[in-house]
């Protein structure tokens, strides 16, 4: 540890974990291969704990890393002197100047022994760290579930470039004044925007309508679609922070303290039930990935949605109880994209959203400051020389780099220069055969 950063230790709980004791079990807790791999922060079934993240600036000078557990993210046990339910988390913040290189700023722990509340929608922490105007941070973020002896870990980009930027504001509920992380909200959602960097009398307001576009397979070398247009109107509003904000239209809304200024805090509305697609209106749409353009259109031209969606899948699956188990796993896939992949649009209709949805959780994610690599494990080669035998894992690889979006820090893009093999023709085809495509599929799909 860098001895010239002070090491804080905050305690939210009257009973005291030992620093020393996380240390150790920690230490013994990572696999002993591949530890930069974090696939499982796109995996379910790998990862039991789902925290959500947010920063927000308190001046020039220091900041609040916001980590809010669901109840169902905890796992609460009796084993303890108290005989109560508790989840027992230990957080660890490594925070790095990213502008020129990858430099240590500050650190901070939390020891947390949470005792289990049915009255309590969900657990939030706050983790102050220092910080100096105008740079760009990563936050990286180690959880312990000392219960489970489960790892995981995050990494939060935020900067300090600006004091107008959505770091500089916070969202409360309007009624219950509670902590608001994520961005997306309900038609009928009344919330307050903070903003913590001085005094305003005006919040402007613009709205963009909703990006439906989906993105061409990965095989094009075309570019995303992104919002480059002009929002269709902006108002004004007398500011006071206790300004009731609810947005009835699907879209995105920029909430700006200065109307000269095209920055600051964008909330989402993407209908009542995101990120569920519940309706065979909605469930169409991402059949987009599947089927051409014409295609698609008739089957939204049908005059019984439903009908058109059952004949499509029960056309790949052949029967109702394959067609049933394709529409499981194609919109699992597609739920969890808007869980994961959500920016100012659905998740489902990002890069990684698509990718995601027709090729399943990658086998393997990298992250750096500016990307991830993903990557999807080949049939396995075995080979033998003198009685030996050798085994060799391939992957193919797609390669996300992160776009600077005013609306998102969650915009990524598919590098299709740096990802040119990559079998879309075969996994689409694989698909409408009622075959969740996987790389070891048979040859000739």
């Amino acid at each position: 540890m860098n001895r010239n950063i002070p090491y804080r230790i905050f305690i939210f709980s009257p009973v005291i974990i030992l620093l020393s004791a996380f240390l150790t079990s920690c230490g013994t807790s990572q696999p002993a291969f591949d530890s930069k791999d974090l696939s499982y922060l796109y995996n379910p079934s790998k990862n039991p704990v789902n925290p959500r993240y947010n920063v927000s600036l308190q001046s020039s000078e220091s900041s609040i890393l916001t980590v809010k557990f669901l109840p169902g993210d905890l796992y609460f046990s009796e084993a303890n002197p108290q005989g109560l339910p508790i989840a027992v988390m230990v957080i660890t913040v490594k925070l790095y100047d990213i502008s020129a290189g990858r430099r240590l700023i500050d650190t901070a722990a939390y020891n947390l022994n949470i005792v289990k509340d049915e009255a309590r929608a969900d657990y939030i922490y706050n983790v102050p760290l220092r910080v100096q105007p105008g740079l760009d941070y990563m936050a990286e973020v180690k959880i312990l579930d000392r219960v489970r002896m489960r790892v995981i870990q995050a990494f939060v980009p935020f900067n300090t470039l600006t004091p107008y930027n959505k770091y500089n504001f916070r969202v409360l509920g309007h009624s219950d004044r509670n902590m608001i992380i994520d961005p997306v909200l309900r038609r009928d959602e009344f919330v307050n925007l903070i903003y913590d960097r001085g005094f305003v009398d005006t919040l402007f307001i613009s709205y963009y309508p909703p990006l439906k576009a989906v993105p061409d397979p990965p095989s094009l070398l075309l570019p995303e679609r992104t919002i480059d247009y002009e929002p269709d109107t902006t108002i004004a509003l007398p500011y006071n922070d206790a300004l009731p904000l609810m947005f009835q239209l699907e879209g995105v809304y920029l909430c700006s303290v200065d109307r000269e200024i095209a920055d600051g805090y964008s909330f989402f509305n993407f209908g009542e039930t995101y990120p569920e697609l519940n309706s065979p209106e909605k469930m169409l749409e991402p059949l987009a990935y599947l089927t051409s353009r014409d295609e698609l259109a008739v089957l939204k031209s049908g005059l019984r949605p439903k009908a058109s969606l059952d004949e499509f899948w029960i056309g790949c699956g052949g029967n109702v109880e394959k067609s049933r188990e394709l529409i499981r796993i194609f919109y699992t896939r597609v739920r969890y994209s808007n869980y994961y992949f959500t920016s100012f649009k659905e998740g489902w209709r990002t890069e990684r959203g698509m990718v995601y949805i027709i090729y399943g959780p990658p086998d393997k994610v990298y992250k750096t400051s500016d990307g991830e690599l993903w990557g999807y494990r080949k049939p396995t080669v075995r080979t033998s020389w003198g009685g030996r035998f050798r085994v060799k894992e391939d992957y193919l690889f797609f390669t996300f780099r992160k776009r600077n979006s005013v609306f998102s820090d969650n915009d990524f893009y598919v590098s299709r220069t740096e990802t040119l093999v990559t079998q879309w023709d075969q996994a689409v085809a694989s698909w409408r055969k009622g075959i969740v495509f996987r790389f070891d599929n048979p040859g000739d799909i």
